[in-house]
């Protein structure tokens, strides 16, 4: 349930996007708009996934394809152009989405979706994501911004992620999800986000999330985005982050970020394992007890390491790295490793294709483990719809991204699912699929 590939353009000097495109300027209209400090991008993103092997027998599972997909349109209005207000910018984006993934048919039961691209959209025609004005002061020394905004679309955030398309890494570390205090795309909460530069290679950002725990992903006050009472806040979520961004080699041609961040939160969070008077809650039948706040630490980076001679800026091989970890207690994975390496124009006749691959190593939560097993030991349904207790799960993905034409990307896409759903009693699965994606103006 992550961010599309155009989101990852409007992360620019210009507050204005301009990514690649389909139609240029059609009959005028997006130069004139410019001109005025309005800008409005068109895209889709299609995922289509399916099992080469078939699943785990005599669970009901079966092998099988899908598709999963979302349009979007985004306006962002630059108020210094459009009114004469310095710094001002205003930022809005709407989706709709269709499909679900393939990994439920193996018995993944969405823990690492195998297609990111899904969900939360509310089935309906236009979803709000986020509605945010943004002003920036002290020559863009201090950004401020304040409105509707998904926590994850600021926090825990690389835009190398979503070349990939497993949601173990697109558009933020799976990990990062597993805390409903951290709204994640396509969905927002009320926020405030403070972001210093101190010097042209460090930025640090902190902000306040009046979280919604209990409702962010319901059809009940989601469904649409545009609900924007605080009947259900329920606490807080205060992220700080520090990012170093150094340009590394003789000629500076090697660009690197290195995110360091924590967030705390305090909202209530059920308990992995204990009922309100401390016992098993898997055995006394009673209610998960409520945990006062949660927490989660991350680290980082992707640095390249080779620069292709006369190419772009971006024509290189860099590496990717993630450690996430998240509090048991409350959480479905303590902890996500992630490791990858992404080159793009390698090939001098095709300098816009890439190629990546990335692995991912993400450990259930102890608690949740034991938890798990006292069902099942009962001959219980595990509550979250596993089969069998959860204990960890591994994930390669492996891409080709091919420029078929200005504004359209094709990308072939290999996964691999070593205990699918963290489940070691599941068969492992390969996928084969494809990723596109289409900015029309």
């Amino acid at each position: 349930m992550s961010q599309a590939p155009l989101e990852q353009a409007r992360k620019q000097t210009d507050v204005l996007p301009q990514p690649e495109t389909i139609f240029v300027d059609p009959f005028g209209l997006i130069s004139r708009l410019r001109e005025h400090g309005i800008s409005l991008v068109l895209d889709n993103v299609n995922e289509m996934s399916g099992m080469i092997n078939s699943p785990t027998p005599g669970l009901g599972l079966s092998k099988g394809a899908s598709n999963t997909g979302q349009y979007s349109m985004e306006n962002v209005i630059d108020w210094g152009r459009l009114a004469g207000v310095t710094g001002l910018s205003t930022h809005a984006v709407v989706v709709g989405r269709y499909g679900i993934p393939v990994s439920p048919m193996f018995g993944d039961m969405l823990l690492t979706p195998s297609q990111e691209i899904y969900g939360s959209g509310g089935n309906v025609f236009v979803h709000l994501v986020y509605a945010y004005a943004d002003e920036t002061l002290f020559k863009d020394r201090l950004d401020i911004a304040a409105g509707r905004m998904s926590f994850l679309s600021d926090f825990s955030a690389n835009p190398f992620y979503c070349n990939f398309m497993n949601n173990s890494f697109c558009g933020n570390p799976k990990a990062a999800g597993d805390n409903t205090a951290h709204a994640s795309y396509p969905d927002a909460n009320w926020a405030l986000r403070f972001r210093i530069r101190p010097s042209a290679t460090t930025i640090f950002q902190f902000g306040v999330y009046f979280t919604e725990t209990r409702s962010i992903y319901t059809n009940t006050q989601m469904r649409t985005g545009f609900k924007f009472n605080g009947a259900n806040i329920d606490g807080e979520a205060m992220p700080v982050e520090f990012t170093w961004a150094p340009r590394r080699g003789r000629e500076h041609t090697l660009p690197g970020h290195y995110k360091f961040g924590f967030a705390y939160d305090t909202a209530d969070h059920r308990d992995n394992y204990y009922d309100g008077n401390g016992n098993a809650f898997a055995l006394t039948g009673l209610p998960a007890r409520e945990v006062h706040g949660a927490w989660a630490a991350w680290a980082l980076l992707d640095q390249m390491v080779y620069h292709h001679p006369e190419g772009a800026a971006d024509a290189g091989i860099s590496l990717l790295g993630v450690a996430y970890f998240n509090k048991p207690q409350t959480q479905t994975r303590s902890a996500q490793y992630s490791f990858g390496i992404f080159d793009r124009g390698f090939w001098k006749s095709r300098p816009s294709d890439a190629i990546g691959v990335d692995f991912a190593y993400s450990q259930i939560s102890d608690d949740l483990t034991r938890s798990e097993r006292l069902f099942a030991q009962q001959n219980l349904p595990i509550p979250n719809g596993a089969f069998f207790p959860q204990t960890s799960t591994y994930n390669l993905e492996a891409i080709y991204q091919i420029r078929v034409m200005r504004g359209i990307t094709f990308s072939p896409d290999f996964q691999y699912y070593i205990h699918p759903g963290g489940q070691k009693q599941l068969k492992n699965q390969a996928l084969i699929g494809f990723k596109s994606h289409i900015a029309l103006f």
